[in-house]
């Protein structure tokens, strides 16, 4: 979830508030407690670790899929949420503070923060949802049927859909041939996506234009300086890291450029177009298997599971602002239409 202000606050743990920054973007629907009032309650403590800013739509789907398999949130578990505002390097030092102030379970909401809780504990249960890519491939699990360790979790298979994703965007942007690729140089998952871009861009006759960047500043002049026609479009990279998912969303305005996300959350905001797992259902998926932990299961020998849900969202004001007439093939496979 990237910052719509593009606020440079570092990370907090917020175990009390009202978590302001999800109460802005996704609603009231998530109450954050104190760990004290856990203690005496005696409710589990799940703690989740992004390198978003605040809940992600994971998150509120973990708190929706316990809630309707029967949990009485404030009796029986209360979430905290530690996020890094983007900042990966940042996730060590946040997940053994998180360690630190006594959770049950940890939710890791991207790939960067299960790697980061899998650093610091082999013992407090981790259930991942958010992870973009094969568990196994990653390094994460041992395998999807017994994953070992203290780790289990929902997988989206973001990258098996690059290519799709680039097929999309071509068929909805008339001439489209030059497509923008800015990404994090220091995060393996981003290095990832690119290569899985590259190689859809060349199935597809398209030239990926390849912009390695280490700030979010680098990303903001890298935009800045594009000179017009240079690219015919953007896709954004898989994960928050440095807020270049942010920056590029205000691109898709400020520029007028034609961009493509991998989740709703940014079409909602203002993208022209998403292909990719419903992030909210990974988290209701996951909370299948938090219920499992909870109820005594060994995470390590609880199957990762594969989440199926993947859809395509379009911004038709987007569209229109840009001037671009969707293809009916197109508007016709949109599982949502944002007007």
């Amino acid at each position: 979830m990237p910052n719509p202000s593009s606020g440079r606050m570092r990370q907090r743990l917020l175990w009390r508030c009202g978590l302001v920054i999800l109460g802005l973007l996704l609603g009231p629907v998530l109450h954050v407690q104190n760990v004290d009032s856990a203690d005496r309650t005696g409710a589990v403590k799940i703690g989740v670790l992004t390198q978003s800013w605040g809940a992600t739509p994971q998150t509120v789907g973990l708190r929706d899929g316990l809630l309707a398999l029967g949990y009485r949130e404030g009796e029986q578990f209360v979430i905290g949420v530690r996020f890094t505002q983007g900042d990966p390097v940042a996730l060590p030092a946040a997940a053994r503070e998180l360690i630190e102030s006594g959770v049950d379970v940890i939710f890791a909401s991207d790939v960067n923060a299960a790697r980061a809780a899998q650093g610091f504990t082999r013992k407090i249960p981790i259930v991942f949802a958010g992870v973009l890519n094969d568990p196994v491939e990653l390094g994460l699990v041992q395998s999807f049927a017994r994953p070992g360790g203290n780790i289990t979790g929902v997988s989206d298979g973001d990258l098996n859909l690059a290519g799709k994703r680039l097929e999309i965007f071509k068929e909805m942007v008339p001439g489209l041939k030059r497509v923008l690729f800015l990404y994090n140089s220091s995060d393996p998952y981003t290095v990832a996506a690119a290569r899985a871009y590259r190689d859809g861009a060349r199935h597809l006759g398209l030239v990926l234009v390849e912009k390695p960047v280490r700030t979010e500043e680098q990303a903001r002049t890298t935009l800045a300086t594009l000179r017009k026609g240079e690219v015919d479009g953007i896709v954004a990279p898989p994960t928050t890291s440095l807020n270049i998912a942010g920056v590029i969303l205000d691109a898709t305005s400020e520029r007028a450029i034609p961009t493509m996300f991998n989740g709703a959350f940014f079409v909602e905001r203002g993208a022209l177009v998403s292909y990719g797992a419903d992030w909210y259902e990974s988290g209701r998926q996951a909370a299948r298997l938090v219920d499992k932990v909870l109820k005594g299961e060994d995470p390590g020998r609880i199957p990762v599971e594969a989440n199926p849900k993947v859809e395509l969202v379009i911004n038709v004001k987007v569209a229109k602002a840009l001037k671009l007439a969707i293809p009916a093939s197109v508007l016709q496979r949109a599982n949502r239409l944002i007007e």
